[in-house]
């Protein structure tokens, strides 16, 4: 195990695709650290440059006590999962696993102990003599997590490697990588462009978009005060509904104004965002603080505002239903119905929206957030 430090990481292809830009971070010794983002922002290059496998253009990667950019990978001491397995199919699956480490030449006990140990703990032990293609592909990825594993490396490195699992299969990967975290800490980089595997495998997440980091922090603060707009509507499930407007001052505070939807920001933050009073802004909000069927209290209503508008579409998620609402205005908003009680699609609603729950931007540039 060790640190990893990136610090300024730039890639730029021949083609003249900047891949990375200046990307720093530092991952400390043990650390599970995600990297989120859309398909093209980067998240496999960084992870082939750490590996060895791509070279950067500049920037440094330091993995321990070494700069590693001109080792080749097998100096690196990294271990690397990718989205397909590639694994030997010559070799029974428990020669899969033990290959690393056979390589190394760790006296047999080691391999055995390693293979049977990584094995048991992701369910694929009665497979340890079967070739991969006596095994399903999902069973494949296990291998190829194990293969990971085993290896107790300086550093892990993860492409993707639940993409193209299905969902049951995730989850139960998803418990033995955290199990596995609690039980073996090492330093490692995760990959992926699903926003809620994110939050959940990740002790830190970095959120990248073009290249670019866009927020370093813990899950829950990258959920609940995101950085900017670009992060904001990445996460979520529904995604934030956006909103353009003014802050307007009114009876000795601000209000948030879009067309006939008016918002009361709070005293604190109306002492905090004065001197933008009358500027543009862009309002987030997410679809469960905008209810058909509101249960607030009294004190909490004067801070509620309220939108008529037209049901156009339902989703349904088993406990809850969220309806797309067409405003009086023409806006199209995402809102929390009653639990299993969909409205039918055509039919006038009144719903009301909690501004206890109001995310501020700037409505240029990067729509930085203005709520903390």
């Amino acid at each position: 195990m060790a640190r990893l430090l990136i610090d300024n990481l730039t890639k730029v292809f021949p083609d003249g695709v900047r891949a990375l830009d200046r990307f720093t971070l530092d991952v400390a010794d043990g650390e599970f650290v995600v990297v989120v983002g859309p398909s093209g922002s980067g998240k496999s290059t960084l992870l082939r440059i750490v590996a060895g496998l791509e070279r950067a253009t500049s920037g440094t990667i330091r993995i321990g006590d070494r700069i590693v950019n001109d080792l080749p990978p097998r100096r690196r001491d990294v271990a690397m999962a990718f989205q397909h397995p590639a694994l030997y199919p010559h070799l029974s699956v428990r020669q899969n696993l033990g290959f690393s480490l056979r390589l190394r030449k760790r006296p047999l006990s080691e391999v055995q102990r390693r293979v049977r140990s990584v094995s048991e703990q992701l369910s694929i032990a009665p497979l340890l003599d079967r070739k991969p293609a006596a095994i399903s592909g999902g069973e494949r990825q296990r291998v190829a997590l194990g293969r990971v594993l085993v290896r107790e490396a300086q550093c892990n490195l993860f492409d993707e490697p639940l993409a193209h699992l299905d969902r049951p299969l995730v989850e139960q990967l998803q418990t033995c990588l955290l199990e596995w975290r609690g039980w073996r800490r090492t330093t490692t980089l995760f990959v992926t462009h699903d926003q809620s595997e994110a939050l959940a495998l990740g002790e830190r997440v970095v959120v990248l978009s073009a290249g670019r980091i866009q927020q370093v922090a813990p899950p829950l603060e990258i959920y609940d005060r995101p950085a900017n707009r670009f992060v904001a509507g990445f996460f979520g499930s529904p995604p934030m509904n956006f909103l353009d407007g003014r802050l307007i001052a009114e009876e000795g505070r601000l209000t948030f104004a879009s067309g006939s939807v008016r918002l009361a920001i709070d005293e604190a933050l109306s002492r905090q965002l004065e001197r933008r009073a009358e500027s543009a802004i862009v309002a987030g909000i997410r679809p469960q603080a905008i209810c058909i069927n509101p249960s607030l209290s009294e004190a909490a209503e004067k801070r509620i505002g309220e939108i008529i508008g037209v049901v156009r579409s339902t989703q349904s998620q088993g406990d809850r239903v969220f309806h797309r609402i067409e405003t009086t205005e023409g806006r199209s908003l995402l809102a929390l119905g009653a639990p299993r009680a969909a409205l039918p699609v055509g039919s006038s609603c009144r719903v009301q929206i909690d501004a206890r729950q109001l995310h501020l931007f700037e409505a240029a540039g990067e729509g930085m957030c203005l709520t903390d």
